[in-house]
């Protein structure tokens, strides 16, 4: 099995080239749609994170307030931390659970979309790293477009590693760079670049 990394800052785009990976035929394995799926209501997670940070975080139906859950960690590097280690065991195991469901069908390459593998994985441990990056302003227009306050995109930005380090990152099979996917034009120039780097990690 080919496993191959795909990860970003928040707001540079890395949803859109899994989009278009997955348009391409390439099995993608989210990790946030695990995240929401093992946050779903009645899941042992969630009532795990609901003891963890109080009954605030849910919603009256029972749902995770997304919101309010990033609001009470943010800023605050232990209850991030106390996060990180209800969440990424669970999402580590269901990963290796849907990898594992794909060799099965025989399936050869895997794509794993991580948006935190640097700051809480080894990039070291793929065959090959994607990397998506914007321009700073452009990512920080896009998160206030989300509706993310002033001091909650400084917050997020200040969790995870700057881009400039992984850019930078030689940490893969013999001494390879993540390949770069610039994301600062077009829809169009962004599909080419997404295909030359996909073909590069295939190489």
């Amino acid at each position: 099995m080919r496993r191959i990394a795909l990860t970003g800052n928040a707001a540079a785009g890395k949803s859109t080239v899994a989009a278009l990976l997955r348009g391409w035929g390439v099995t993608v394995i989210d990790a946030d749609a695990i995240v929401r799926e093992l946050q779903a209501p009645g899941a042992p997670l969630l009532r795990a994170i609901a003891t963890r940070f109080g009954q605030g975080v849910l919603r009256p139906d029972g749902a995770l307030d997304r919101a309010r859950l990033r609001a009470v960690v943010l800023g605050e590097p232990a209850k991030r931390l106390a996060l990180e280690a209800l969440v990424h065991p669970a999402v580590a195991e269901r990963r290796e659970q849907l990898e594992a469901e794909a060799a099965a069908r025989g399936i050869g390459t895997v794509v794993h979309d991580i948006p935190l593998l640097f700051e809480a994985m080894d990039p070291g441990a793929f065959d090959a790293v994607l990397l998506v990056d914007a321009p700073e302003a452009l990512r920080r227009a896009r998160l206030a477009e989300r509706g993310l306050t002033p001091p909650e995109v400084e917050q997020l930005l200040a969790a995870q590693r700057p881009p400039a380090e992984k850019r930078a990152w030689r940490g893969g099979p013999r001494g390879r760079p993540a390949l770069l996917i610039e994301n600062d034009a077009d829809r169009a120039t962004l599909e080419a670049r997404t295909r030359a780097a996909w073909e590069a990690a295939l190489g």
